[in-house]
């Protein structure tokens, strides 16, 4: 059964990556696992690398847009909005290597911390970094993401300490790739936090009666600047974003037998039609058709 991201109000993931004694999640993914071949904005404290086992996925993060192909990969910083989807309707396989920063400083305020960690993952303007295989250093990171995965299947005697090691090597490559950059790079872009105030807004308001000019109002500037940018930023209409979301929100509903008259009106349909005829567009069935696919149906109210 395909699936999708869980997150709150505030785009954070609802997933615990590791646990607090060791905060590492190691898995395998596939991009078709998810509704639509894509998986929802979203945003966690931890980072998290990528490399693509098979196939090819167009990753987002923040105002980038990344294709990565077969053997290519990905640094994601901490609190970073990112978002994956399919290519071409085709698979991709992935591996997803997600760590909290303590796992590299240990406790708060050590100089690993504020020297080595916060010096990255406190700055937005590098929010990502895509790895190439012809770059040496970054093929490197990729060895090592593949020897993490090596070791994940059989966890040896001293799995935890060899991919904290793994890790920590890999996070000194950054922090020399980071440190050399110029001064002027370490500013982040101003144009971060109005995108995130503009996604933040749809999200949290999507079963409401949303205006351009509420989502305009939400960032101080005017209608057609705010669709401007948005388009540029994220390749889409700002309706067309809100149209996706409700389509999102409302496949759990559906999953749990809820009525599709009542679904609509949860996700900020004005009616059942509409929501059938824009389900139709995003999803290629009706509700009715996914919903007895999905679940278990009980009787239309």
């Amino acid at each position: 059964m395909s699936v999708q991201i869980r997150i709150q109000d505030n785009r954070k993931e609802i997933k615990e990556h590791g646990d607090y004694a060791f905060p590492v999640n190691v898995c395998v993914e596939t991009i078709q696992q998810y509704e639509q071949g894509r998986f929802l904005w979203h945003w966690h404290p931890e980072i998290e690398l990528t490399w693509i086992m098979s196939g090819e996925m167009e990753y987002r993060v923040n105002d980038s847009v990344y294709y990565l192909k077969e053997g290519e990969g990905l640094f994601g910083n901490s609190n970073t909005l990112h978002s994956g989807y399919q290519v071409d309707k085709k698979n991709c396989s992935y591996l997803s290597v997600t760590f909290h920063p303590r796992f590299l400083y240990g406790y708060e305020s050590s100089i690993l911390q504020t020297k080595y960690v916060d010096f990255i993952t406190g700055n937005d303007g590098w929010a990502s970094l895509k790895l190439e295989k012809d770059v040496g250093w970054q093929r490197e990171v990729i060895d090592q993401m593949k020897m993490i995965y090596g070791l994940t299947p059989e966890k040896t005697v001293d799995y935890e300490l060899r991919v904290h090691i793994l890790l920590l090597e890999i996070w000194q490559k950054f922090y020399h790739y980071f440190h050399a950059l110029p001064e002027q790079s370490r500013q982040p872009p101003n144009s971060l936090q109005r995108l995130r105030d503009i996604i933040g807004y749809l999200q949290e308001h999507y079963d409401q009666n949303v205006s351009l000019e509420d989502v305009a109002g939400q960032v101080n500037i005017c209608k057609s600047e705010c669709c401007r940018f948005f388009k540029k930023h994220m390749n889409m209409t700002i309706m067309e974003y809100l149209m996706y979301l409700r389509i999102q929100n409302s496949l759990p509903l559906l999953r749990c037998g809820e009525s599709i008259t009542r679904t609509a009106q949860m996700t900020g349909f004005s009616s059942s039609a509409y929501y059938g005829q824009i389900f139709k567009r995003y999803m290629k069935c009706t509700p009715r058709e996914y919903r007895a696919r999905k679940s278990v149906s009980r009787p239309e109210i």
